[in-house]
């Protein structure tokens, strides 16, 4: 098989860039990525098709509850879908009383979105069954494994995405930084 063209270095270091790998190698990256997904999913999958809900509204339950206070436009640039798509999603977790909107401070057309005490309940369930199975893997992968999953997670996040986990990352070490 043919190799594939090297990697661009993400480090400094000389070397680093220089990563071979055949198709069989990507095509067997390419079903283990699919597996897991199927995988990681499942439990949660579990609990939302027993409330009659879907993937779509686990992402903006999770995305939700991590920037509460989070304006619709921000959810749609995040989630990638349609306004249309978001707008039923929307709709069926305020009808079922998991998320609450309310207009925004200065700009009272701004529809702000928080999780109701329900949303939030349902959403740490949700986390609870897919921290069980993170930190299964990264215990059984190690510490460096876990660091190297983290990078290639992000070199497969596009621009955007990256931003915001950046911003993400950042409001999370707020909090430490006012307690400190």
């Amino acid at each position: 098989m043919s190799a594939m063209p090297p990697s661009t270095p993400s480090t400094s270091s000389a070397g680093a860039g220089l990563l071979f790998l055949r198709e069989e190698e990507i095509r067997l990256a390419q079903d283990m990525l699919f597996f897991a997904y199927r995988d990681f999913t499942r439990s949660a999958d579990e609990v939302l098709e027993g409330l009659e809900l879907g993937r779509a509204h686990h992402r903006a339950l999770h995305f939700i509850g991590r920037v509460p206070g989070m304006n619709v436009s921000d959810l749609l640039a995040i989630l990638g879908i349609t306004k249309q798509s978001l707008s039923r999603v929307l709709t069926t977790l305020m009808d079922q009383g998991y998320v609450a909107q309310s207009p925004g401070r200065a700009d009272r057309r701004q529809r702000l979105l928080s999780l109701t005490p329900k949303g939030l309940a349902l959403e740490r369930r949700l986390f609870e069954r897919q921290r069980d199975v993170l930190l299964r893997a990264y215990r059984e992968a190690g510490g460096p494994s876990v660091e190297g999953f983290k990078r290639v997670l992000r070199a497969l996040t596009d621009d955007a995405g990256q931003s915001h986990l950046a911003a993400m990352e950042a409001s999370a070490r707020e909090p430490r930084a006012r307690s400190a």
